[in-house]
């Protein structure tokens, strides 16, 4: 394994437009769009804007576990932003979700559209809204959201941290990947335990902390 050399960081950081390694063309250090482009919009209750990432997989699959229940009301018409090409900057996704993330949902089954990013937050809206995978007794519901909040803040270290590093940096850090490789392997430990003691991850029941740790976890 390569390593770079002993580095400085400056007392004022400065953006090098180059040194983003794959994603160096839409990584910045600013908020905003970058460009003029209206969202589309369909015929059906929501409208998701997303990649088949494993956050927008989250909210697929939340969407059809709706409809396979029979909630016609979840019927959603799917945009892809490719992220690639930017498309999470454009005015119309911005004004959805200002942090230029992908996924973004729009909920028009109201009166009043109801913008929701985060893909946390909208499995936790579609979960109340239709009274499904989110327990309402108050034991098994903190069970429940706390698994929820323990995966959207865990992947981060396993998808920007050991993913970047070992995949996708354009230097090899052995120190940065031996680090978050640690950490990613404690996360595993931490899954295998308390599926060893429970059926799901909240208790007896699927819920949305399931939808939101399969996709991250479940193909490693």
């Amino acid at each position: 394994m390569t390593d770079t050399p002993e580095y400085t960081p400056p007392k004022v950081w400065t953006w090098n437009k180059e040194n983003g390694g794959r994603f160096a063309s839409i990584n910045r250090p600013i908020a905003g769009p970058t460009h003029d482009k209206e969202l589309p919009v369909g015929r059906h209750p929501f409208q998701l804007y997303s990649l088949a990432t494993p956050n927008g997989i989250k909210v697929t699959v939340m969407l059809e576990e709706l409809l396979a229940l029979g909630h016609s009301g979840a019927e959603y018409d799917a945009w892809l932003i490719n992220i690639g090409n930017g498309d999470q900057f454009g005015s119309g996704f911005v004004s959805v979700n200002p942090n230029s993330k992908i996924p973004a949902l729009m909920d028009r089954s109201g009166p009043t559209p109801i913008r929701i990013f985060e893909s946390g937050a909208i499995l936790v809206h579609l979960a109340e809204k239709f009274g499904e995978f989110l327990p309402t007794d108050p034991a098994k519901r903190a069970e429940c959201m706390s698994w929820l909040f323990w995966q959207m803040g865990s992947a981060p270290y396993l998808g920007g941290g050991f993913g970047h590093f070992y995949a996708y940096a354009p230097t090899k850090i052995a120190y940065a990947i031996d680090r978050y490789a640690m950490e990613a392997k404690r996360q595993m430990d931490v899954l295998d335990r308390r599926l060893a003691e429970s059926r799901y991850v909240a208790g007896d029941d699927y819920t949305i902390a399931d939808m939101a740790i399969w996709p991250w976890y479940g193909q490693l």
